[in-house]
């Protein structure tokens, strides 16, 4: 898992809304980012696709109301995210896991002993850790996606969502608990070493 970190607050060009190449230059930096944050809380690469269309139609039409009161990154992830829930939510189901897709987004869990053996392992453990992930609520599944697969902060996650920093954290807390709990059913592959990450970062 990547470790947290605060989104830069450097100051960002502000293009105004008919400005396409500004709006091009804006965005491109996070435009990987923002497509795996679409694949990981979607679950295929379609939905992901049709996802990141919508949102960056929604961040052009934003941009005449963008104040500057957060990091352009940050307007943007809540933007996205928000997108893929109202997907979400008009399906009315949960993804199925498309897990050969995400592999490329998601949990990377490393693995110091050598060997093909502890390679195929190793996929195997991230694509267990990726299913239960899609078994997570979309708002749940969007907290602890924010925080430890695109590792923004804590204060990020939370004006990412919307919500109030206690909100943010809780829905972490709880979304690793639930996740944990499923990793700890396989007793075969995370019997001893399925940890539970505190709001530090630190394993507990």
């Amino acid at each position: 898992m990547q470790s947290a970190q605060k989104i830069p607050r450097a100051a960002e060009p502000s293009p105004a809304p008919c400005d396409a190449d500004a709006f091009e230059a804006l965005v491109a930096p996070y435009e990987g980012r923002l497509y795996a944050l679409c694949l990981r809380l979607t679950g295929n690469p379609e939905d992901a696709r049709d996802a990141m269309q919508d949102g960056m139609l929604r961040l052009w039409r934003g941009m005449a109301g963008f104040a500057g009161r957060a990091s352009f990154a940050t307007w943007a992830y809540r933007v996205m995210t928000n997108t893929c829930l109202d997907a979400l939510r008009r399906k009315g189901a949960r993804p199925a896991a498309s897990l050969d897709a995400l592999a490329g987004a998601g949990f990377d869990p490393p693995t110091t002993a050598p060997g093909p053996h502890a390679a195929l392992e190793a996929r195997e453990r991230q694509a267990r850790v990726r299913r239960a992930l899609l078994q997570l609520p979309p708002d749940a599944r969007a907290a602890i996606t924010l925080r430890d697969v695109q590792g923004l902060a804590y204060e990020d996650v939370a004006q990412a969502l919307g919500v109030s920093l206690g909100t943010a954290k809780s829905r972490i807390h709880r979304a690793r608990q639930t996740v944990a709990k499923a990793l700890r059913a396989d007793g075969e592959l995370f019997g001893g070493g399925c940890v539970q990450r505190g709001e530090g970062g630190n394993a507990q």
